[in-house]
């Protein structure tokens, strides 16, 4: 059954990868892929992003790069208008190990995989302007 070492034996078992949990998919939620095209996914969210005030990008493990990227593009594109909040998390994963015999017992396997998760929203220039105004009001202070 486990070769040396606890590895499993490939020949008596085929690993089978869970599709990861989601949460609950909003009208603004993006998840990037490393399969989809990046200026695919970087024009929805640049669509998304014109049409409401905020876009939600999600990646997962070898995407995690690629969702960062994404982000800092539009940011980019947004001319100063664009702001980021950043959150990191871990994903538990779930594998099934199926036996290639009839022998075998089938059994589940779980991982952890990094994710971020990026919301990407438009600051109007009145907001911005209004915080300018207030902290160079709460810097000007005389004793």
């Amino acid at each position: 059954m486990q070769a040396a070492g606890g590895q499993l034996d490939e020949e008596e078992y085929t690993l089978r990868k869970r599709l990861p949990p989601r949460l609950p998919l909003r009208s603004n939620d993006v998840y990037v892929s490393e399969r989809t095209h990046f200026k695919a996914q970087e024009s929805r969210c640049q669509k998304l992003l014109d049409s409401g005030n905020e876009v939600i990008i999600h990646g997962l493990g070898k995407a995690v790069n690629r969702a960062i990227n994404l982000a800092l593009q539009l940011q980019t594109k947004g001319a100063g208008t664009v702001q980021l909040a950043v959150q990191t998390s871990s994903v538990e994963l779930t594998d099934d190990l199926i036996p290639e015999t009839d022998e075998g017992e089938g059994r589940t396997t779980t991982r952890n995989n990094s994710a971020v998760h990026i919301r990407v929203f438009r600051e109007s220039i009145e907001e911005k302007g209004l915080q300018k105004e207030q902290t160079s009001t709460s810097t000007t202070v005389k004793s």
